[in-house]
């Protein structure tokens, strides 16, 4: 499937460019990896089936119906787009494993704190840098994501960002603990060739990332994989988007 060029990137981060591409595109489609070349990562952090899954900025994507075809029971998608969860409600009525809510990334109060054991996101956090007020807007997703996840909980972030930019704004934002792994950009269909580098062997990760190109070399053609583990902050800390806001202004 071809997708077509939005006339700016900002508009990645609005609901209207959701609603319209949607609208007029509405065959499925993944950013970035397909669930079968991720599955032996999601087998690795969320292994086992009956954890409580979120994927956010769902889309038309058919990851989360592959994830429950791999035995997961409860995974919850939301998305900005009324046009695409009414799709995906629609379509997969029949599916109780699955649930689709329209749900601003940025706002999940409807979920308790705590709700889910996995948080799968598939270039949510990229296209909410695409657009006005990203940095605030996305401490606002990354601060949301750490309260719905249980202790102990992952956020498996899926980007093209590499740590130099990534890195900071994860640290900065909540307080987690973080692996990094690195996954092939898609090849030519039907491609044969074996992966440079294992799906499931860490890279390895300084303070500042740095430490990566000395690993991958300069701009490897790669998706990075962020494994955010929740760790839990005393009671009397400054809360994540409030050190974002004093930080940035």
């Amino acid at each position: 499937m071809t997708m077509a060029t939005p006339p700016s990137s900002q508009a990645y981060g609005e609901s209207w460019y959701w609603d319209n591409r949607y609208a007029h595109e509405s065959a499925p489609f993944d950013w970035y990896q397909k669930y079968p070349a991720l599955a032996p990562l999601v087998h690795l952090y969320v292994p086992h089936r009956h954890h409580r899954v979120l994927v956010v900025g769902c889309g038309n994507s058919v990851f989360s119906e592959e994830m429950v075809n791999d035995g997961y029971e409860d995974v919850v998608n939301v998305d900005i787009s009324t046009v695409v969860i009414d799709a995906m409600q629609a379509k997969y009525s029949n599916r109780q494993q699955l649930k689709y809510i329209k749900l601003d990334v940025r706002d999940m109060s409807p979920f308790q704190g705590g709700s889910f054991d996995a948080v799968i996101d598939k270039g949510t956090l990229d296209s909410i840098l695409c657009g006005n007020n990203s940095r605030q807007n996305a401490a606002q997703m990354l601060d949301e994501i750490w309260r719905v996840l249980k202790d102990k909980g992952v956020y498996i972030l899926i980007t093209y960002g590499s740590p130099v930019y990534r890195l900071a704004l994860l640290k900065e934002s909540c307080t987690w603990s973080i692996k990094l792994h690195v996954i092939e950009k898609f090849g030519p269909e039907g491609s044969s060739e074996q992966p440079v580098r294992q799906l499931t062997d860490l890279i390895p990760l300084d303070e500042s990332g740095s430490s990566v190109e000395d690993v991958l070399g300069k701009n490897p053609d790669f998706h990075y994989i962020y494994v955010c583990i929740k760790v839990r902050i005393s009671s009397y800390s400054e809360s994540p988007v409030a050190k974002i806001q004093n930080r940035f202004g």
